[in-house]
């Protein structure tokens, strides 16, 4: 007698396809988490992990979006160019 026959159904293998990417938190939220039961969201958690401890390292050595701005430049006024006009020889206003 066959395993299946006892079982009353036939067996199939365990499809990870079937399982969501998010389920509900039991907690009594509408939270949702990522499924490790799913590939994709097993990626998703790695993905999440490596990109928060990335940022994490950022922000500890102060580079890349977390780079502190330059130090402005102290305000200097422009060079002053004004010549005075040249004499003419008439008077002004004739």
């Amino acid at each position: 007698m066959r395993d299946t026959e006892i079982l009353g159904r036939e067996t199939q293998p365990v499809r990870y396809d079937d399982e969501p990417v998010f389920k509900r938190s039991k907690w009594g939220t509408n939270r949702y988490y990522y499924n490790p039961g799913n590939p994709v969201g097993l990626a998703l958690i790695i993905i999440t992990l490596l990109f928060a401890g990335t940022m994490m390292i950022l922000m500890a050595n102060r580079a890349g979006p977390f780079k502190p701005a330059p130090a402005p430049t102290p305000w200097s006024p422009p060079q002053y160019d004004y010549a005075p006009p040249s004499p003419s020889s008439s008077p002004p206003g004739r």
